[in-house]
């Protein structure tokens, strides 16, 4: 066992199944006293996935809570930051990981599965970021990992609800990274690859979407605790604000926006300008209208 976050307080969102279970194995084994919070429960058994969790780490030698409280809600995810002070006495690690889908192409995509959506991902992020907030101004230390995803960094088909919100969640860790630098507060993001319950909703009925499972499945979640492991430790005490992505070995680092080209003319634009000198001089600069899984066409390593 690794020791790199030995005693850190950390709460996990969505830690009872697919990444969020492996990033709650993946601390305790570098020595966290790990929070696993979800509302899962086994379909089978009716177990909390959580406890199951809390359960595994303890067995294992190390300290973990279950928590079933919802990020989605004001008051409660306000709970699951409590339930650590009160069993631990701090917390030093927010990771925020819990997600759902409701995929839906844009035009067909009904305002709950927006809703629905955005209040975990995006709205449970500030949520339980928030509630910690003012734990680690107080002790002048700790650090945020939020989950982001290329379908909000790149883009996605049917995936409005995700990509918006993973998109928000980015600006999030950005603003959080800035406004808490000054109580030595850090906080990043990362794009992650893994086959879980979350995209096993990939359907089968294309040679395309067979292929494309497969190579999924080659993309384990326990691949990307290592990276969330450093993120929260002293090592990593001059990084902030950043966005990196993990595909099975792959580590990625992205690029944030930018200015990358200007034009200026000395009298003003009007929109005939803007069509004959201002497009044409960006237009080779443009983006291609693609969905991420165009930018990692090889296959895992």
């Amino acid at each position: 066992m690794g020791q790199m976050v030995k005693d850190k307080v950390v709460v996990i969102t969505g830690g009872g199944t697919g990444i969020g279970r492996e990033l709650a194995r993946g601390f305790a084994e570098n020595g966290a006293i790990v929070v696993v919070n979800d509302l899962a429960r086994d379909k089978d058994t009716g177990q909390s996935a959580a406890q199951q969790v809390a359960d595994e780490i303890a067995q294992n030698g190390g300290k973990a809570l279950a928590n079933t409280d919802s990020v989605a809600e004001w008051e409660s995810a306000n709970r699951v930051i409590q339930a650590a002070i009160d069993t631990f006495g701090r917390i030093d690690c927010v990771v925020n990981n819990a997600g759902i889908t409701r995929d839906r192409i844009f035009f067909n995509m009904s305002p709950d599965e927006w809703r629905a959506v955005v209040d975990v991902h995006l709205n449970g992020s500030f949520y339980i970021a928030r509630a910690a907030a003012p734990h680690f101004k107080k002790q002048n230390s700790g650090s945020y990992v939020h989950m982001t995803s290329t379908s909000g960094l790149i883009g996605n088909v049917g995936q409005a609800n995700y990509s918006a919100a993973k998109m928000g969640i980015v600006g999030l860790s950005k603003s959080i990274a800035l406004d808490m630098a000054r109580y030595n507060v850090r906080s990043n993001c990362i794009a992650p690859w893994a086959w879980t319950a979350m995209t096993a909703n990939i359907p089968a009925d294309s040679p395309e979407n067979i292929a494309r499972i497969e190579k999924f499945k080659k993309m384990e979640a326990r691949k990307i605790a290592p990276v969330a492991v450093f993120l929260a430790s002293d090592k990593a005490a001059t990084v902030s604000g950043q966005i990196f992505g993990v595909r099975a070995n792959e580590i990625y680092f992205f690029n944030q926006i930018r200015m990358i080209r200007s034009v200026h003319r000395s009298d003003g634009w009007t929109p005939e300008a803007v069509a004959e000198h201002a497009i044409p001089a960006m237009e080779p600069s443009f983006f291609p209208n693609v969905p991420s899984i165009t930018q990692t066409p090889w296959d895992p390593i």
